[in-house]
Protein backbone atom coordinates (compact mmCIF):
# COMPACT_ATOMS: atom_id res chain seq x y z
CA UNK A 1 0.00 0.00 0.00
CA UNK A 2 1.23 3.49 -0.83
CA UNK A 3 1.81 5.78 2.12
CA UNK A 4 -0.39 8.80 2.65
CA UNK A 5 0.63 12.20 1.36
CA UNK A 6 1.38 14.42 4.36
CA UNK A 7 -0.30 17.80 3.94
CA UNK A 8 0.04 21.11 5.80
CA UNK A 9 -2.51 23.91 5.25
CA UNK A 10 -1.68 27.59 5.82
CA UNK A 11 -4.55 30.04 5.24
CA UNK A 12 -5.43 33.02 7.43
CA UNK A 13 -9.14 32.97 6.57
CA UNK A 14 -10.56 30.76 9.35
CA UNK A 15 -13.79 29.66 7.65
CA UNK A 16 -12.07 28.80 4.39
CA UNK A 17 -9.21 26.99 6.13
CA UNK A 18 -11.60 24.93 8.26
CA UNK A 19 -13.74 24.02 5.25
CA UNK A 20 -10.65 23.07 3.26
CA UNK A 21 -9.38 20.91 6.10
CA UNK A 22 -12.77 19.19 6.40
CA UNK A 23 -12.85 18.54 2.63
CA UNK A 24 -9.35 17.09 2.52
CA UNK A 25 -9.40 15.17 5.82
CA UNK A 26 -11.78 12.60 4.31
CA UNK A 27 -9.83 12.20 1.06
CA UNK A 28 -8.14 8.84 0.55
CA UNK A 29 -4.37 8.98 0.63
CA UNK A 30 -4.03 12.35 2.39
CA UNK A 31 -2.94 12.92 5.97
CA UNK A 32 -3.29 16.46 7.31
CA UNK A 33 -0.33 17.05 9.63
CA UNK A 34 -1.14 20.69 10.37
CA UNK A 35 -3.62 23.44 9.67
CA UNK A 36 -3.04 27.04 10.75
CA UNK A 37 -3.82 30.63 9.93
CA UNK A 38 -0.44 31.91 11.11
CA UNK A 39 2.27 31.54 8.49
CA UNK A 40 5.03 31.58 11.12
CA UNK A 41 3.37 28.67 12.93
CA UNK A 42 2.94 26.97 9.56
CA UNK A 43 6.62 27.45 8.76
CA UNK A 44 7.63 26.02 12.14
CA UNK A 45 5.29 23.06 11.61
CA UNK A 46 6.64 22.52 8.08
CA UNK A 47 10.25 22.48 9.30
CA UNK A 48 9.37 20.07 12.12
CA UNK A 49 6.85 17.76 10.42
CA UNK A 50 8.32 17.77 6.89
CA UNK A 51 5.02 17.52 4.99
CA UNK A 52 5.07 16.28 1.41
CA UNK A 53 2.92 19.23 0.37
CA UNK A 54 2.18 22.66 1.86
CA UNK A 55 -1.04 24.33 0.70
CA UNK A 56 -0.49 28.07 1.05
CA UNK A 57 -2.84 31.00 0.50
CA UNK A 58 -0.67 33.96 -0.48
CA UNK A 59 -3.47 36.54 -0.19
CA UNK A 60 -3.25 37.35 3.51
CA UNK A 61 -4.70 40.13 5.65
CA UNK A 62 -1.19 40.83 6.97
CA UNK A 63 0.29 41.10 3.46
CA UNK A 64 2.90 38.45 4.33
CA UNK A 65 1.87 35.72 1.87
CA UNK A 66 4.88 36.03 -0.41
CA UNK A 67 7.21 36.26 2.61
CA UNK A 68 5.71 32.99 3.81
CA UNK A 69 6.32 31.49 0.37
CA UNK A 70 9.96 32.61 0.31
CA UNK A 71 10.61 31.24 3.80
CA UNK A 72 8.91 27.91 3.07
CA UNK A 73 10.86 27.48 -0.17
CA UNK A 74 14.12 28.28 1.62
CA UNK A 75 13.63 26.29 4.83
CA UNK A 76 11.59 23.32 3.55
CA UNK A 77 13.22 22.24 0.30
CA UNK A 78 11.84 18.69 0.58
CA UNK A 79 8.23 19.92 0.71
CA UNK A 80 6.34 20.81 -2.45
CA UNK A 81 4.43 24.09 -2.20
CA UNK A 82 1.02 24.52 -3.77
CA UNK A 83 -0.42 28.03 -3.79
CA UNK A 84 -4.18 27.78 -3.36
CA UNK A 85 -5.54 31.27 -3.74
CA UNK A 86 -8.82 33.15 -3.92
CA UNK A 87 -8.09 35.02 -7.11
CA UNK A 88 -5.39 34.92 -9.77
CA UNK A 89 -2.58 37.44 -9.86
CA UNK A 90 -0.32 37.05 -12.90
CA UNK A 91 2.63 38.86 -11.32
CA UNK A 92 2.37 36.83 -8.13
CA UNK A 93 2.05 33.61 -10.14
CA UNK A 94 5.22 34.42 -12.10
CA UNK A 95 7.13 35.15 -8.88
CA UNK A 96 5.75 32.01 -7.19
CA UNK A 97 6.84 29.92 -10.18
CA UNK A 98 10.29 31.52 -10.05
CA UNK A 99 10.55 30.61 -6.35
CA UNK A 100 9.62 27.03 -7.20
CA UNK A 101 5.96 26.40 -6.34
CA UNK A 102 4.68 23.16 -7.77
CA UNK A 103 1.17 24.45 -8.59
CA UNK A 104 -0.73 27.75 -8.52
CA UNK A 105 -4.41 26.89 -8.12
CA UNK A 106 -7.64 28.77 -7.49
CA UNK A 107 -9.88 27.94 -4.55
CA UNK A 108 -12.86 27.29 -6.79
CA UNK A 109 -11.26 23.95 -7.73
CA UNK A 110 -13.41 20.96 -6.80
CA UNK A 111 -12.22 18.57 -4.11
CA UNK A 112 -11.47 15.54 -6.34
CA UNK A 113 -9.37 17.70 -8.68
CA UNK A 114 -7.55 19.33 -5.76
CA UNK A 115 -6.72 15.90 -4.34
CA UNK A 116 -5.41 14.82 -7.78
CA UNK A 117 -3.26 17.97 -8.00
CA UNK A 118 -1.80 17.39 -4.53
CA UNK A 119 -0.99 13.77 -5.28
CA UNK A 120 0.50 14.60 -8.69
CA UNK A 121 2.85 17.12 -7.05
CA UNK A 122 4.21 14.34 -4.85
CA UNK A 123 4.56 12.02 -7.83
CA UNK A 124 6.49 14.75 -9.67
CA UNK A 125 8.76 15.41 -6.68
CA UNK A 126 9.68 18.81 -5.17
Amino acid sequence: MMSSTKLLIIDDHDTVRQALEARLRVADGLEIVGCTGCWRTGLRDAVRKKPDVVLLETKRADGQGMMALYRLAEQCPSSSIVVLTSYPDAEEQMEATRVGVARYLLKDIDTPQLVREIKSVVADGP
